[in-house]
């Protein structure tokens, strides 16, 4: 490797890194300030989920889009363009007049978050070849633990400073700012061709849209997702309900540790990715006990809710590292095909996370936040037996030419064992 292509590889992962934090802020600020919005908007319990759930619908609807973008005018391009949607949609939520209003700004920021992800995913690829990929993915998941930390952490500071709007308005300034950066901080790939046309976005979508392994990991796996986004995203509001003498920022404490602790967890995850030609194994094995760890939140004192999330936040980073290395070394969604690979699977987990959302709040609210917490913790532990129809082993997936992170030569990946 040239000392050109690791400064450019140094180059894009720094950026990715950067970019993945502040996008990951504004997924976590509006959960730390839900009791301020509900006091704001006199919104109920089931409206705050409504609020949350439009999110994860706008950024479920888009993701199949977004994958399809991203194969005709390239990852790089869309990833920069998502930073300024969510953006624009991030700040104009902060002048929400009402609830519904608010609603629909969190739905065109899920959006724009649908744009940002996949094809993001699929710049790591693009710069780094199969055998590496794994810490670099890993690392990129962890950028959105520090940011969500900072989301949560930060988002309750400046909104019991200076208002719930100050924690939603800074989220989205920063993102328009990034948007004005990444260019320079991403090196731009050479095209390996014509940008594909219609009739070949479909021929490389139907093989997706066919593979029981993308469909079996989604769905797997999608109740877990939803399940450990509620409980990093709800908690405040729960501990307002079940632990009323904890200030706001004590309650932000809590999924904060979650969140820090899946950053060492996602390196280490793409590491036993990298190294299991089963990966699915450590899908399931992390996702059973995580998801045994949801039934016990509503009846753990303080330091025991606090070691509980530490644990919930690194099985996270395992986990969905494995989850977004594997779809690379499946033939259906390997290479350019990946972000449209990831697409569907994002699509498939958030739809249904922003079902299960709205769900709990309607739970929480009629039978409180007992029955809600097992509900979403049975839902994870009854999807997860869905994994064994995952072609987890790689086997000669992972060989073939992939471009090169700026010149568009091919570097040869090793083959690996099956």
């Amino acid at each position: 490797m040239s000392d050109r292509d690791r400064r450019d590889r140094l180059s894009a992962a720094s950026t990715l890194l950067v970019a993945r934090v502040v996008y990951a802020v504004n997924w976590y600020n509006i959960g730390a300030i839900l009791p301020l919005v509900g006091t704001r908007f006199d919104a109920s319990t089931a409206d705050l989920g409504i609020i949350l759930g439009s999110f994860l619908l706008g950024a479920g609807v888009f993701q199949i889009p977004a994958g399809l973008a991203a194969l005709r005018w390239g990852n790089r391009n869309v990833s920069i363009f998502a930073l300024g949607l969510m953006g624009t949609f991030s700040l104009a939520s902060a002048f929400s007049p009402s609830w519904p209003v608010l609603a629909a700004t969190r739905f065109g920021a899920g959006a724009g978050a649908a744009f940002f992800f996949a094809p993001a995913l699929g710049l790591v690829t693009s710069y780094f070849p199969p055998g590496s990929r794994g810490p670099v993915i890993g690392l990129y998941n962890s950028g959105f633990s520090i940011g969500s930390a900072v989301g949560l952490l930060g988002g309750a500071a400046v909104g019991v400073a200076f208002g719930w709007s100050a924690a939603l308005w800074t989220g989205g300034a920063a993102l328009l700012v990034m948007a004005v950066l990444a260019p320079f901080g991403l090196p731009r790939i050479a095209p390996s061709g014509r940008p594909p046309v219609i009739r070949q976005l479909v021929d490389a979508a139907i093989p997706i849209f066919r593979s029981r392994s993308i469909w079996a990991l989604s769905l797997g796996t999608s109740g877990l997702w939803a399940a450990l986004y509620l409980a990093a995203q709800y908690f405040v509001k729960f501990a307002q309900v079940a632990h009323p003498g904890w200030t706001l920022a004590v309650a932000a404490v809590v999924p904060t540790v979650m969140i820090l602790l899946e950053v060492p967890g996602g390196p280490i995850g793409g590491w036993l990715g990298e190294r299991r030609s089963e990966m699915r194994e450590v899908i399931l094995v992390w996702g059973i006990a995580a998801g045994v760890a949801i039934f016990l939140i509503p009846f753990l004192p303080f330091l025991g809710l606090f070691a509980l999330f530490g644990f919930l936040g690194f099985a996270d980073g395992v986990i969905f590292a494995v989850l977004y290395l594997l779809p690379s070394y499946l033939p259906e969604s390997r290479g350019p095909n990946l972000a449209l690979g990831l697409g569907v699977v994002n699509s498939i987990q958030i739809f249904f996370g922003s079902a299960l959302t709205i769900a709990f709040g309607f739970l929480a609210g009629d039978f409180g936040y007992d029955v809600a917490w097992g509900f979403a913790g049975a839902v994870a532990l009854g999807l997860l037996p869905l994994l064994l129809w995952v072609s987890g082993r790689r086997g000669t997936a992972v060989t073939g030419a992939v471009p090169g992170p700026v010149s568009g030569r091919s570097v040869r990946a090793p083959n690996r064992p099956a």
